[in-house]
Formats: structure tokens, sequence, C-alpha cells
């Protein structure tokens, strides 16, 4: 298997939430590419293992697993492949609550992206950082974060990332204390993310169980079936 028929199968199979798939893949991908001298491929492959630590709950293991992804990518003098090394460091010092820290390794990341011209992946990283705004209860710089990378996701087609507009949604909901309107935008995100046959991503999934948590503590079960079922018959687009 090739480096990009790899990491084509191996994302594919993360984001439809087959994480044993993802080890068994990643496992023989690290031995092919090793031996065949491919740092692309090694980097993907254990990137695809640190992306798998992060959702089973190890973000030690994920921090050190990126970071020997990064060696490679770094050795190998291919600026391209330090690009998923350097998103998981950063979204695992995000969910490790080192938000300014992880504000910085962002920002690189965006300025890698914008040098290696990814504008999809630059946005991506914007809506990371809005999250960590967000966290630091900088609610307006948050906001706006998320508008400009909500209004790009839609202007392009980013159709993958349209999930991802839709948790950034419920959260800042929840932030305002509209929790109505986050048990809706929840309904939302759901379908979005079923309609791709795909699940969120680990930190997504962390901040979906804090919104959902505070919808139901505040509105009670009822109220937020009540919300949650209004959210169903909207799509993505007519939410927003």
């Amino acid at each position: 298997m090739g480096a990009v028929s790899f990491s084509n199968d191996v994302r594919s199979a993360f984001r439809r939430g087959e994480t044993d798939a993802v080890v068994r893949m990643s496992e023989a991908e690290i031995a092919r590419a090793r031996a065949a001298g491919d740092p692309a491929g090694e980097v993907e492959a254990v990137y695809s293992l640190a992306r798998v630590a992060i959702r089973r709950g190890d973000l030690a293991g994920s921090a050190d697993l990126a970071r020997q992804a990064l060696a490679v990518a770094v050795a190998s003098g291919d600026r391209r492949l330090e690009e998923r090394p350097r998103h998981v460091l950063a979204g695992v010092t995000r969910m490790s609550g080192d938000l300014l820290g992880a504000e910085v390794l962002y920002r690189e990341s965006m300025a890698l992206n914008e040098e290696l011209g990814q504008p999809a992946a630059v946005n991506s990283e914007l809506h990371n950082l809005a999250f960590c705004e967000l966290g630091l209860g900088r609610l307006d710089s948050a906001r706006a974060m998320f508008t400009t990378s909500r209004e790009a996701v839609f202007a392009n087609g980013w159709d993958d990332f349209v999930p991802y507009v839709c948790v950034a949604g419920a959260a800042l909901a929840s932030a305002e204390g509209d929790q109505a309107r986050a048990a809706l935008l929840l309904a939302v995100t759901d379908a979005a993310f079923a309609a791709l046959g795909q699940v969120p991503d680990p930190d997504d999934s962390a901040e979906l169980a804090a919104v959902r948590a505070a919808a139901v503590s505040a509105l009670g079960e009822a109220d937020f079936a009540s919300a949650y079922a209004k959210g169903q018959a909207l799509s993505p687009r007519d939410a927003f």
C-alpha cells in the first residue's frame, strides 16, 4: 500500500469510528514504510496511531506519538509532512487544558498551512483556535472566528467540515447560555455527521458531551428532547 492510498483509507476508517482497523492498518504501514524508506507513509501511520490514542483517552501517549511523527517529518526535509503531527500536538495541548499553549501551536499550524497553500486546513485550525478562545472566556473573539470559519466552509463547499461548523455553533450557544439553541444544534450536528457516515473527532466529541450535559441540566430531559426534535428538521444551512 502506498502512502497516498494508505492515507485515504486510514483517514476514512478513523472517521467511521473503526479504531481497531486503524491500528492494524497503521502498524502494517509503519513496518512497510520503514523498510521502504518512505517517511510520508511512516508519518501518516504514526499520526493515525496518535489520533487513536486521543480517542482512547491517552493524551500523553498521543503527544509522544505525534512528536515521533514530527521528528520523522522534520528529518525528511519535507515541510508538508509536518502538518498533521503539528495539528495533533495542538489538539492534545488543548484537550489537556493548556489553552494558551494550544493557541500558540494552532497559530504555528495555520502559518505552516498558509505556507503550503492549504486554505481548508488554515480554516480548520482557525476553527480550533476559536475553541481555545471560547474556553478562555473570550466570547466575542470566539464568535468572530467561528463566523469566519463557517462562512468559508459554506462558500467553498467544504462539505466534510460542515459537521464541525455545527459543533462550533452548539458550543457557542451553550457558552452564551442559550441552552435551547444548543440542544437544537446538537441534533443538527448529529445528523450532519450521520449524513457523512462519520463520527466526531475526539476533541469535538468532548465538546459535544459537555454541551449536551449543560443543556440537559438547564432544560430538563423533556425540554431538551423538544428542542432536539426541532433541530432534527433543520439542515445545517437552515440552522445558521
